[in-house]
Formats: C-alpha cells, structure tokens, sequence
C-alpha cells in the first residue's frame, strides 16, 4: 500500500500548538507502542488530553501520524548509528549498533509494525532512512577495511 503523507509545516508552531503537537506524539508512541496501527485517533487525543480536531489540525490523518511515527524511529536508530561510529573497535561498533537497534525495535510494537509495513509506507522517514543507512554503510566498510568482517557483507 503506498500514501502520501504530508510534512509538517516550514512556518514555525506558536508555543502552544507545539506543547500541543508533542503531547500528541508522547500519546501517540505510548498508544501505538500499545496497540500498534490499530489506535484509534480517539485514542490518542484522548491520552494527549486534547481534542481530535486538535490531533487532525496537526496530523491530516492517521497515515501522516504513523508516518511522523515512523520517521522518529528512523531517527532514534540513525542517532544510534552515529554513536557507533564513535566505538574504537570496528566489529563492536557494527555488531553493537546491530544489537541496539534490535534491542529498540524488540521494545515498541509500533517499531515492528513501522517496519513491517515496508518501503511503500515510510516516504516520510525517506531523509532518516537514508541517513541511517549511510551511517551503517560507513561503519561495514570501517570494519571490512579492518579484516573483521568479509568483503561480500
């Protein structure tokens, strides 16, 4: 299945929108982690203590909601692998980022379902997608040029 979901605006958030708009996402990441895509926007105002309109006026629909969802995710593994690249030790810093991420994506049901739905529905995590797989890249090739992992990898 493929959609289209919408970015969040350029224009800066006043600072109650944007009080509002993380209170959304803290609900949301708890009530997915939970339910997983079968939340209910419902759900997640009603967590968030806002109303839906308010959900809706930030997140058009739940595609855009799970795809911000998704992309935060992106993120948290692309930020662990730039923390590997700090490790000295080439295997550890790969077979450590490896052992982290599964260890994040073991936690959250949100994070199996994100990556279940595969490529078609994470569009909007497209510049974090990329960015953790350029991290990850740079440290196979650190540790293949180290001799600790095969060239073929």
């Amino acid at each position: 299945m493929s959609f289209h979901i919408t970015p969040p605006s350029a224009r800066p958030l006043r600072a109650d929108a944007r009080r509002n708009r993380e209170r959304i996402m803290q609900a949301a990441r708890a009530v997915f982690a939970r339910q997983g895509g079968d939340a209910q926007i419902d759900d997640i105002a009603r967590d968030a203590g806002v109303g839906v309109g308010t959900v809706y006026r930030h997140f058009p629909h739940k595609d855009a909601l799970l795809g911000e969802l998704t992309a935060e995710r992106f993120r948290t593994m692309g930020d662990n692998a730039e923390r590997a690249l700090e490790v000295e030790d080439p295997w550890e810093a790969f077979a450590g980022l490896l052992r982290t991420n599964a260890g994040f994506c073991a936690a959250d049901i949100g994070v199996q379902q994100a990556l279940a739905r595969g490529p078609a529905a994470w569009e909007y995590a497209a510049p974090e997608i990329d960015r953790l797989r350029h991290t990850t890249t740079q440290l196979i090739e650190r540790a293949q040029r180290a001799g600790v992992m095969r060239r073929d990898f």
